[in-house]
């Protein structure tokens, strides 16, 4: 279930969030406070292996809604993560071959709840994205997706990389959107698929891109020579969808 995306204040209110089992996307930590309370609260973010961002306290400051941070600010997610796992056994459920969105570094927030709500609406399994240089699932994402949060699970993963080889030995083949790819509609895109976007700069990372088994590339007849992120996944997955539909 969903709820607001939290910012935590305070060195016992982050250490209580971090061992009641809240899913933290973030910790900000003052630079240079090396203390009991806050190597306990280290302790307990790399169990969780939480990302942790040591920052200046004019930065805290900001990021503060009372002012007394006491050097420590937890970014709680708005919504928990879910399981590759679970989105397998979900198209062995419906008899259905796995379909996947993988984002490479997606980090507009608005973007990425775009794009959740149309791996919804073209049936895809789940969304799975890396722990770093990414959004997290936060307030934002959450009312960008329409609800779709609720129904199509998100994964977060350290390595990319390592989630596409783990996922080859499920069978799943990878294609990536790339502007020198073939282009879509001549690629058979049916059977259990993995599809990654990339970055809004920079698109697919070349360790990712290399994993894939095709790039495919969208038609483009403007001035400009790319799309947005969440628009591409959404020329391809629903290119995805059709080829499944047998149309």
């Amino acid at each position: 279930m969903g709820c607001e995306e939290q910012m935590i204040e305070g060195r016992n209110a982050v250490l209580e969030a971090f061992r009641s089992g809240k899913t933290i996307d973030k910790l900000f930590v003052q630079e240079g406070l090396q203390d009991g309370p806050v190597l306990s609260i280290l302790r307990e973010a790399r169990k969780q292996d939480t990302i942790v961002n040591r920052v200046k306290k004019e930065r805290l400051d900001q990021l503060s809604g009372t002012g007394h941070h006491q050097g420590v600010i937890a970014q709680a997610a708005a919504y928990g993560y879910g399981e590759i796992e679970d989105m397998l056994e979900a198209a062995r459920q419906k008899g259905e071959p796995p379909f996947l969105i993988l984002l490479d570094n997606i980090e507009d927030p608005h973007n990425l709840g775009a794009i959740i709500r149309t791996a919804n609406l073209a049936g895809a399994h789940g969304v799975i994205i890396p722990k770093r240089r990414a959004a997290g699932l936060t307030a934002v994402v959450a009312r960008t997706s329409a609800g779709a949060l609720n129904y199509t699970p998100v994964a977060k993963v350290t390595n990319l990389g390592a989630a596409i080889d783990e996922l080859k030995k499920e069978g799943l083949w990878f294609v990536c959107a790339d502007m020198e790819g073939q282009m879509i509609y001549d690629l058979d895109l049916k059977g259990p698929i993995g599809l990654v976007i990339g970055n809004e700069g920079s698109g697919v990372s070349r360790l990712v891109k290399e994993k894939c088994d095709f790039t495919a590339s969208i038609p483009m007849k403007g001035e400009i020579d790319s799309l947005n992120a969440s628009v591409a996944a959404g020329v391809l997955a629903y290119e995805i969808l059709r080829q499944r539909m047998g149309r």
